[in-house]
């Protein structure tokens, strides 16, 4: 579908600091001190260790552009500190990198952050879009992406480089400015802020999550709990190594061979050494972790994940629930997969269905379990009707709220109870 135009954004012209040595990191410091709001980014290369190598740091503020060459500036401490002051907003898109990598240099992330990616899903955008497209999408700018591949460690910077690094924050803060107005229009600071915190929360790998970052290694699919068990703790093992050695884990060992360790839980050293690729010096510390698994009790082993079987009118009515759900989210301005994806809306399903409890799942949490879990319910539980409005529109549907409730269905058919137009606007 082509992009709709949208009138250029006329941006400041704003004076670009490429910050180099110390003297001139001094200078840039005392003037992100006085700004409230700054956009960030970074380049960095990740493909040879386990935690990222930064290469550049990018600032917006709204006088002025920078761009910081971290290998020559001296201690970063306190530009860290800046992002940890909860007085200050940063602004970046699909930050998830750059939060981590103030985790990593700071201890923290960011204390107050706005994702523009994440809010431009929240105003009806498409979600998730590229930096390029939301420039474009929101403020009718072109930029180039040009140095997406480069290699950042190289020095000197090439002009195209440096040209490339301070886009990438030049439109940050103007984007942050219409979105903003565009939250407050439709009453959604709040959700935003909770998408916000979820997004910090995922960056830096919470307790929840990282528990279960095992369970994507593939070939473990097909394994018992017991093999589960070993998986997780060999898992959790190459975790701890890549880490004390700065190294990719798959690296160290590849999926391949840990999902073959836990298949065949070996018990004697000299079956680990058997193994192509193994890391030799470290063959006693995963059998150890082997070991650990294997003398757990079958009850505090990982249960099998539920294969998806569902019965056909189960996918159909997921199928039912994902339509009304894209349309409503078009009419209120919002893009459909981030509210819920499709397993969420089967996982609700199942729920209503199997008369389970509701899944501890993101659409039952938060504004969404607010604003749009019970507009699903109620089709679910039929006192919500859809029927096809207008074919031509961008959503064609509309909802009925049913005035008694219906008959239950025979072979000859069901009496239909009268409908009352629901409103199409929560």
């Amino acid at each position: 579908m082509p992009r709709r135009y949208v009138k250029p954004t006329k941006l400041p012209d704003l004076p670009e600091h490429l910050i180099s040595t110390p003297e001139q990191m001094a200078g840039c410091l005392e003037h992100l001190t006085k700004s409230p709001v700054i956009g960030f980014d970074t380049e960095f290369v990740g493909e040879d260790a386990y935690r990222p190598e930064l290469c550049l740091i990018q600032i917006a503020t709204p006088e002025s552009l920078y761009v910081i060459d971290p290998f020559n500036v001296g201690p970063l401490e306190e530009f860290w500190k800046l992002l940890l002051d909860p007085k200050r907003k940063t602004v970046l898109h699909a930050g998830r990198e750059d939060i981590r990598l103030c985790y990593f240099q700071a201890g923290k992330p960011p204390a107050d952050v706005f994702d523009v990616q994440i809010a431009s899903g929240l105003v009806g955008l498409t979600y998730p879009i590229g930096y390029a497209g939301l420039v474009s999408d929101l403020l009718g700018q072109r930029m180039t992406k040009g140095e997406t591949l480069t290699d950042w460690r190289r020095r000197p910077l090439l002009p195209a480089q440096v040209r490339y690094a301070f886009d990438d924050v030049r439109f940050l803060l103007p984007a942050w400015k219409k979105l903003t107005d565009r939250l407050k229009r439709l009453k959604r600071m709040e959700w935003a802020a909770e998408e916000f915190a979820n997004g910090v929360r995922k960056a830096i790998g919470d307790e929840e999550a990282a528990a279960e970052k095992w369970r994507k290694v593939k070939g473990i699919g097909g394994l018992d709990r017991r093999g589960l068990a070993v998986a997780r703790e060999v898992f959790g093992w190459r975790e701890q190594f890549a880490e004390r050695v700065n190294r990719p884990p798959r690296q160290l060992l590849r999926d391949d061979i840990l999902a073959e360790i836990a298949r065949r839980s070996p018990t004697k050293l000299e079956d680990l050494s058997a193994y192509r690729g193994m890391p030799h010096k470290e063959i006693e510390r995963i059998l150890e972790a082997v070991r650990r698994a294997r003398e757990l009790p079958i009850e505090q082993c990982p249960e099998q994940e539920a294969r998806d079987n569902d019965p056909p009118h189960v996918v159909l009515l997921g199928s039912l629930l994902s339509v009304a759900l894209s349309d409503w989210c078009t009419r209120n301005k919002l893009a459909s997969n981030l509210v819920a994806s499709g397993s969420d809306l089967k996982a609700i399903v199942r729920s209503r269905v199997f008369r389970d409890p509701l899944p501890d799942i993101p659409l039952t949490r938060g504004w969404r379990a607010v604003a749009v879990l019970t507009e699903l319910q109620a089709i679910l539980n039929g006192e919500t009707a859809i029927r096809v409005a207008n074919p031509t529109a961008s959503a064609p549907l509309h909802f009925v709220r049913m005035l008694e409730e219906p008959e239950p269905v025979r072979e000859s058919g069901a009496k239909l109870p009268l409908p009352l137009p629901l409103p199409d606007k929560l």
